[in-house]
């Protein structure tokens, strides 16, 4: 409560000459699990706190597939909601279509530029106007490892590939599943982008920035799709279709080791009551040390009928308060969009993340998530999507898929 009074205080509308109890946010989003649910009602009880009322549409679908589906068909019928939680290109996209209002005015009030990192300005700007408030930044190269499994298994933490490999045989031995994944494509595909990312940071950026078909076709793209059959080994037969908020349980539960996936898994840790170093382990990706694959949600905001304008100002706001960036991350397991927001309240997994991310930054090994949409516009995305789950449902070789990889990317372009 002290923290939500601290928000409430420190954060005041814009235009106080409207009417409190006219203004609404209606806010589609696919933050369904119980973490993210959490966290998100830091941001609700805020904006109540301020007399703004609050339409929750949330529509499950971690990747965010399903909501992007049913907004268009909502901006195409002429309704569309007052804000969107949106990723990297997909905020774009609708900027192109002149879709997003203008958030200029407080942005330049508040000095957004100063203490938004420039990456995230990618997507929450265009064509040099502000069109999305970002939340938070994710990373994605994360493994998060039951405590109690990893001291049965010698207590050490891999740092290479045949280390993992290692320790995946004795989680085996210890008769539960060695690794908790949820078989949807966008699961296949975040733990595929840490696999190449581990090959070496350059290859990454050439493979999925760069989308040179020599990187997505060669060698190295083989060994990466050759890593992802021996990971499939290591999968319960049930996985297929699982969310990943239910392959994170199984982690908590101890009925699995480990789950490769972005740190919004530690929302589920922590609503478990699971304690960092006591109860679990995060740790990077082995051989993705000093590197981190980022993705940021952003609430991207409609253009709406002049009324509503006023609230969405006061949420676009609310959201770039420090405290709030605070108080939210905390919760949900992510680092704050700010630069300017100390690591005080974090954890000593949030305290990695904000420490991992500034030194990534600085090195020029801070690049954009691929399976979460800030690598490569949406088309791209899926296409890699696609080729990715075949394989890993055994449906292509690696040879194969790494071919049908340059193809595939070539035709989404």
């Amino acid at each position: 409560m002290r923290v939500l009074r601290a928000i409430t205080c420190s954060s005041m509308l814009l235009l106080s000459g409207v009417s409190h109890a006219a203004e609404s946010v209606e806010v589609v989003h696919w933050w369904t699990s119980g973490g993210e649910a959490a966290a998100l009602q830091v941001l609700k009880k805020d904006l109540e706190a301020k007399g703004i009322g609050w339409t929750d549409v949330p529509i499950a679908g971690g990747g965010g597939t399903e909501a992007m589906t049913i907004l268009r068909a909502r901006v195409t019928s002429g309704n569309p909601p007052t804000a969107v939680q949106m990723i990297g290109f997909d905020i774009l996209d609708w900027a192109k279509e002149g879709a997003l209002s203008n958030l200029d005015q407080v942005a330049a009030k508040e000095g957004w530029d100063k203490v938004i990192p420039g990456a995230l300005q990618k997507f929450s700007k265009y064509e040099g106007h502000w069109i999305a408030a970002p939340v938070n930044v994710h990373s994605t190269n994360w493994v998060w490892i039951n405590k109690e499994a990893l001291d049965k298994a010698g207590g050490k933490e891999p740092t290479n590939w045949d280390e993992l490999v290692a320790l995946l045989d004795k989680f085996r031995a210890q008769g539960i599943s060695p690794v908790a994944h949820g078989g949807q494509p966008w699961q296949d595909a975040t733990m595929f982008e840490a696999v190449v990312l581990s090959l070496g940071t350059d290859f990454y950026k050439q493979a999925f920035i760069d989308l040179d078909p020599a990187a997505l076709g060669g060698d190295k793209m083989k060994e990466a799709f050759d890593r992802m059959t021996k990971l499939r080994s290591y999968v319960d037969d049930n996985f297929s279709g699982r969310d990943w908020n239910l392959a994170s349980a199984m982690v908590i539960e101890n009925k699995a080791g480990l789950q490769f996936m972005g740190d919004w898994a530690k929302g589920e840790f922590l609503r478990a009551n699971k304690v960092p170093g006591k109860d679990f382990v995060c740790m990077r990706f082995p051989g993705t040390q000093g590197a981190v694959t980022f993705n940021s949600d952003q609430f991207a905001m409609f253009k709406v009928s002049d009324s509503k304008v006023p609230a969405q100002l006061a949420m676009a706001s609310a959201v770039e308060n420090p405290t709030f960036q605070a108080a939210f991350n905390v919760v949900k397991g992510s680092v704050p969009a700010r630069t300017d927001v100390p690591d005080t309240d974090f954890d000593a997994c949030g305290k990695k993340g904000i420490k991992d991310l500034s030194e990534a930054s600085a090195n020029g090994r801070l690049f954009g998530s691929m399976a979460h949409g800030h690598a490569n516009p949406a088309a791209v995305k899926n296409a890699i999507y696609d080729v990715v789950t075949r394989q890993f449902n055994g449906e292509l070789s690696s040879e194969d898929a790494a071919a049908e990889l340059v193809t595939a990317v070539a035709a989404a372009k």
